[in-house]
Order: structure tokens, then C-alpha cells, then sequence
């Protein structure tokens, strides 16, 4: 009965893990397209299209437009360095756990049923959280990458200046500032995805659920859906 339970354990992780993944990123690669190709459909290709006319009307002398560069810029660095200092928490937390994994006989015996999914070896319970730390530690590359751009792009806004009506400067601050907003985007995308891969621990059914429950939250936040009123 126990090998029985562990058969079906297995064979629900090799099939409900893999296909929650698939789905993760089978959405993410048709908001890329979307975003490529129609980006005012999604909410950040409508940003990005509001960042490239702010940075083709921005004038170094009217003060104002220096205030919203400064705002802009670091209202997505502070985000950027609150999903950098989150995710080192948590990796820091489950490198804890783990090492008490490994001392706490009871663990192993909790919630062994199959459609729950912990079993019983060792090396199992460290691909979970290996797993989930991967995701976790993309993530905080993303964002370290995303910080040096956020800088970068603030030094070269502030110094624009006589080169502004050079072309070919607002297209190496555009591609700058897009990069680090990209890369912004999936520093938050990856640690969004670490957290069904974190359910992992609890069995293949909570990543299937909370997968499902991911990508509905994130589709409704992505996209835009405009509703004209109705004429009467």
C-alpha cells in the first residue's frame, strides 16, 4: 500500500508539475506576442507607449517634465529593489527550512497521501525547494540587472541636454529605460511563478490550483478590455 502511495505520488508530479509549468509559460509567451504585436492591448505595452511619447516630447528645461522624470524613474526602482529584497528573504527562509527539513522526522510523515504529494525521500522534498530557489534567484538577477538600467537611464535623461534633438541618443535612452523595465517585468513574473512551485511542498494538485488561480489574476491585470458604453 505504501509503494502504492508512492507510485501515485510520483506519477501525479511528473504529470501536474510539468503541465502547471507549461501553462505558466505558454501564457507568458502569448502576452509577449501580444505585447509585440499589438501592444496597446496589454497594460504594459500601453506604458511603454506612453514612456517612448514622454521621452520624444521631454524638454531639460521645463521643470516639470524634470519632477516626472525623477518620479517615474524612481517609482520603478523602488519596485524593482522591493521585489530584489523580497525574494532574497525568501530564499533565505527556504534555505532555513530546508536545513530543518532533514531534523524533522514529523515532517516526513505529514500529509502523505498521494493527491498531497510529499513523499517520503529526501531527494524529492529537495528538488521542491531547489526548484522554487532557481525561480527565485532569476528573479533577483532580473531585478539587479533592472536596477543598473534604472540608473543608467536617469543619468542619461538628466543629461540629455544639447543632444537632445540628436536621434540617435532618445533611441539609446528609450532602449535603455525599456530594458529596464523588462527586466523589471520578469524579475516580478518569475517571483509571481516561484509561489506555485513553493505550493509544491503540499503536493502537485496545489501548484495545478494555484497555477490556474495565477494565471486568471495576472490575464485580468495584462490585458485591457475596454467597454463602450452602449448607445441608446
Amino acid at each position: 500500500m505504501a509503494s502504492s502511495y508512492v507510485f501515485t505520488g510520483v506519477l501525479l508530479d511528473s504529470i501536474l508539475v510539468p503541465v502547471s509549468l507549461f501553462l505558466t509559460v505558454g501564457y507568458h509567451v502569448y502576452l509577449f506576442r501580444r505585447l509585440n504585436h499589438n501592444p496597446a492591448a496589454t497594460s504594459a505595452g500601453i506604458n511603454m507607449l506612453q514612456r517612448r511619447s514622454w521621452l520624444q516630447h521631454y524638454d531639460q528645461e521645463n521643470e516639470k517634465n524634470g519632477m516626472l522624470v525623477v518620479q517615474s524613474l524612481r517609482n520603478g526602482l523602488m519596485e524593482t529593489i522591493l521585489t530584489a529584497t523580497i525574494t532574497i528573504i525568501v530564499v533565505i527562509s527556504l534555505a532555513a527550512l530546508t536545513n530543518n527539513v532533514f531534523n524533522v522526522t514529523s515532517l516526513h510523515h505529514y500529509l502523505h497521501a498521494p493527491l498531497l504529494g510529499l513523499q517520503h525521500s529526501n531527494d524529492i522534498i529537495m528538488l521542491k525547494f531547489c526548484t522554487t530557489t532557481f525561480f527565485l534567484l532569476v528573479s533577483f538577477m532580473c531585478s539587479s540587472l533592472a536596477i543598473g538600467y534604472f540608473v543608467d537611464a536617469n543619468i542619461l535623461v538628466n543629461a540629455l541636454g544639447e543632444f537632445s534633438t540628436c536621434p540617435s541618443s532618445q533611441l539609446y535612452i528609450q532602449i535603455v529605460l525599456e530594458r529596464g523595465f523588462m527586466f523589471s517585468l520578469i524579475a516580478n513574473r518569475m517571483f509571481c511563478m516561484s509561489f506555485p512551485i513553493m505550493l509544491w511542498m503540499f503536493g502537485p494538485m496545489a501548484v495545478l490550483v494555484s497555477t490556474l488561480t495565477l494565471i486568471w489574476t495576472l490575464y485580468s491585470l495584462d490585458f485591457v478590455v475596454i467597454t463602450r458604453p452602449s448607445s441608446t
